[in-house]
């Protein structure tokens, strides 16, 4: 479905000023997104050998939501989800956006949807300055012709994992691309996506870094230093906003795409001139069944908390609010002050009262589907559901199920199937039913013109193990 929002763009931007008539003025936004960064790579979640000192100060300045979950176990998919409020599967992208030719194969598109709903242009529209700065991913350096950032919403960009031929491809320092966004806003309020590289392969760690874990093991030692990158650019933005000024009216999020990478079995072709390879992928899910991949929790529970004093509180672990990446588009922009268009459509719903220390329990069902390969590491679900306390995951076919009571059962250990059949009837048929409205084919306007292979030509999605994510 398309989504016209010329008509509504006057409408949305003079309501946003309405609404910032109330006497508060509207915070500043930053979303600082991590890549196959796992619940338990944090020090203030238990680990004992990766230190994180930045995070675990913004988690103690805010409130966690330790039952958050992304829509997807693998990185374009579940950042669609987070830009639009919706299923990625409603634009038919049920994994990482590879080259043309896969994507046909998994019956993708190329690109997501630049018609879609997102967050950036809702929050454009209302007078807020928009930037995205780092990973990009919604679709793919060998696929001509993706729509740039700025077809959805951002003023200003500085990508990488973009599509080919844009400028500027490569890794930049993300935390100062940053830093000089929010400098460059003068005022104005802002919102930018800051979604760093670490811990995804290949690993770059700093030199420093290396050598304040040069007392561990190999692996340990790249994937630790990577990690204490990664939070020392959480550091370099949480200071910046301090020294600015802004720190009091700024809502700043972080989170992660989805679970750790699975650790590679060998070294020997792992490590090459880019960087370390999965080799050194040591993540943690802190105890959680799966990892990326996975609809267990393992890959799909992440870390997410929200700083925004005077709101959220510090402190406070929200183990109730079940909140996940389709909700954040509605919760954001009403905590923004910015009405969302009468046409949208959203998966999520608007859980600001969270956000603001209540602990509320959603009403929505989620729901999950997977085509990535089968293999070990339990990849086995291609269809979940949760709704409350209750998780089910199935095959595409329904021979195979599981069933579990969450949050009390967070590790998925115990599987209730056959003592609450009544319940797996129900969920299952949600999951199926759910299933069956999602798209059969991808939009063709978004297929790669110098990839004209014909969409009668894909192939089933289910078994094909070439394209997992690098």
């Amino acid at each position: 479905m398309k989504f016209l929002f010329v008509g509504c763009a006057v409408l949305a931007m003079f309501m946003g000023v309405a609404t910032s008539q109330a006497g508060q003025e509207r915070p500043n936004i930053v979303f600082i997104y991590a890549d196959d960064w796992g619940w338990g790579d944090l020090s203030c979640h238990g680990n004992t050998w990766l230190k994180t000192p930045n995070l675990d100060r913004l988690f103690s300045e805010g409130t966690e939501f330790s039952q958050f979950n992304v829509m997807n176990p693998v990185c374009s998919a579940s950042r669609a989800a987070l830009m639009t409020g919706r299923y990625p599967a409603r634009y038919s992208i049920h994994q990482h956006f590879a080259s043309p030719k896969l994507n046909r194969r998994m019956n993708m598109p190329d690109w997501l949807d630049p018609n879609a709903p997102t967050l950036a242009r809702f929050l454009q529209q209302a007078g807020y300055r928009t930037g995205h700065f780092g990973k990009w991913h919604l679709t793919n350096g060998q696929t001509w012709g993706a729509p740039l950032p700025e077809a959805y919403g951002y003023d200003e960009n500085s990508v990488f994992n973009g599509g080919a031929g844009w400028p500027a491809e490569g890794l930049h320092d993300t935390a100062s691309d940053t830093i000089d966004f929010i400098k460059a806003s003068q005022g104005k309020p802002f919102f930018v996506n800051v979604w760093i590289h670490e811990s995804h392969t290949p690993h770059r760690p700093t030199a420093e870094s290396m050598k304040r874990f040069e007392h561990l093991d190999e692996q340990h030692q790249v994937y630790a230093a990577v990690i204490a990158d990664g939070d020392n650019q959480v550091g370099q933005i949480l200071d910046a906003l301090k020294a600015m000024g802004l720190e009091e009216n700024t809502l700043v999020i972080f989170s992660s795409d989805n679970g750790p990478e699975v650790t590679g079995k060998t070294k020997d072709v792992e490590r090459n001139a880019h960087g370390y390879g999965t080799y050194y992928s040591v993540g943690e899910t802190g105890g959680l069944r799966g990892q990326k991949r996975s609809l267990f929790e393992g890959g799909v529970r992440v870390p997410f908390s929200v700083r925004w004093p005077g709101h959220a509180l510090a402190g406070l672990k929200n183990e109730t609010t079940v909140l996940s990446t389709v909700d954040i588009l509605s919760t954001l922009c009403a905590a923004a002050g910015v009405p969302l268009p009468t046409d949208y459509q959203s998966d999520g719903e608007n859980l600001l009262s969270a956000f603001n220390g209540e602990l509320v329990k959603r009403t929505r069902p989620l729901f999950w589907e997977w085509r990535g390969y089968a293999g070990t590491h339990d990849l086995w679900p291609g269809l979940a559901v949760r709704d409350g306390e209750w998780k089910l995951m199935t095959t595409y076919d329904g021979k195979r199920v599981e069933l579990h009571r969450i949050p009390a059962d967070r590790a998925e250990a115990e599987d209730l199937s056959d003592q609450y059949p009544e319940v797996v009837s129900r969920l299952k048929k949600r999951a199926f039913e759910w299933n069956a409205t999602l798209p059969q084919k991808p939009d063709p306007a978004c297929i790669s013109a110098t990839r004209s292979e014909s969409l009668e030509r894909a192939q089933s999605p289910q078994g094909f193990s070439a394209s997992v994510e690098k």
